[in-house]
């Protein structure tokens, strides 16, 4: 069997042994005689499964006490809404940073249910850089401050965290957390669509201050109301079993790698990589000012865009796919997650290399 390097900016890749222990698994969990598939959510098993999941997460990110983590369904969109219904009731106004695609998504959402304020917007200079702290304007009354900490499709990532006063910072973080170390303590509420760094598609991760809890709008359905689920330890509802327990073994393989300082290193190895050979061409461009680039997802463009066609169908003969950059933006993106190894990262600069002697 050969495996491809999926570019996939997510659903992504992930980490072969963590894949390997799944099928292992598959039919028969540690002596059970069930697959983690067919466990009740409030069986033993499954609630060991769940325990040790959650420990692993706050032992790696270093979350302090006094937050709750919660297992939602719903992703990182379901949020965009979730979040508002639940705190922006404190004040009835919220503070949003426009740096790309994914925030201002999450901003037009926020407008639903409450006044959403524009703090600081990227747009005029087509979201390839992040706003400077000094052009932010903050409402000091405001419920809470929203940011998504990595674009995914723009390539523009937070490489600092705002200082946002006594309004909590709330962060979307689905595409760049678990990449490195972040200071929790720093935010009032992270949440991340696991797909990317954490596991498969169908969970997603709440970190929420515990003070923060209790203003849900009255029009917010119990499942996703934070305290609702923070009370019954996220088993209100069926959370999503399976996703929880490739999240584990997802966990325990950051753990075997050394952590978040590990994790954080490797990412930075593979993205100098590969910016350094951008930065070299003039066939290749990529926009983002280089202090606020991506080290998750890294969007490039070829000389001329007829050459996209040939580009895609080489990578995909080489064993490279899911590098057509978004339909939006065009163009090429190499999503480069954890799970990515730096072979990859490696056999990609080569073949655009040769696709740029040949074609340049």
């Amino acid at each position: 069997m050969t495996r491809v390097f999926n570019f996939s900016p997510g659903p992504a890749t992930l980490p072969e042994p963590v894949l390997r222990k799944a099928a292992e698994e598959m039919l028969d969990w540690h002596g059970s005689g069930m697959s983690v598939m067919e466990m009740s959510h409030r069986g033993k098993e499954f609630m060991s499964i769940f325990a040790e999941t959650e420990a692993t997460l706050r032992e790696l990110l270093a979350i302090p006490s006094g937050y709750k983590v919660l297992f939602m369904q719903g992703g990182a969109i379901g949020e965009n809404a979730i979040v508002p219904m639940n705190l922006i009731g404190a004040t009835g106004r919220a503070d949003y940073a426009l740096t790309g695609d994914w925030s201002k998504k999450s901003y037009k959402e926020a407008k639903n249910f409450g006044q959403a304020n524009v703090a600081a917007t990227a747009e005029g200079a087509k979201f390839t850089a992040i706003p400077k702290q000094s052009e932010w304007k903050l409402d000091p009354g405001a419920a809470y401050v929203h940011i998504c900490s990595n674009e995914t499709i723009g390539g523009a990532q937070f490489h600092w965290t705002p200082d946002t006063g006594k309004v909590p910072l709330v962060a979307d973080m689905s595409s760049d957390i678990l990449s490195r170390p972040i200071d929790v303590s720093k935010y009032g509420l992270i949440y991340a669509g696991a797909q990317k760094n954490m596991g498969p598609s169908g969970l997603t991760v709440v970190i929420v201050r515990e003070d923060l809890l209790g203003h849900a709008l009255p029009i917010t359905p119990s499942a996703f109301n934070y305290k609702v689920q923070g009370d019954n330890d996220s088993m209100y509802n069926t959370p999503p079993t399976y996703a929880i327990y490739i999240m584990g073994l997802v966990l325990h393989h950051v753990k075997q790698m050394g952590g978040m300082k590990a994790v954080h290193e490797h990412n930075l190895a593979k993205a100098r990589i590969l910016y350094d050979f951008l930065d070299s061409s003039s066939f290749y461009r990529n926009p983002i000012a280089k202090e606020d680039r991506s080290i998750m997802n890294v969007p490039f463009w070829l000389k001329d865009a007829a050459l996209d066609e040939a580009f895609l169908k080489g990578a995909q003969q080489r064993g490279m796919i899911q590098l057509k950059g978004h339909r939006s933006v065009g163009g090429m993106r190499a999503s480069i997650y954890n799970a990515m190894p730096i072979e990859g990262v490696q056999a990609l600069v080569k073949y655009m290399k040769e696709f740029e002697i040949q074609h340049g």
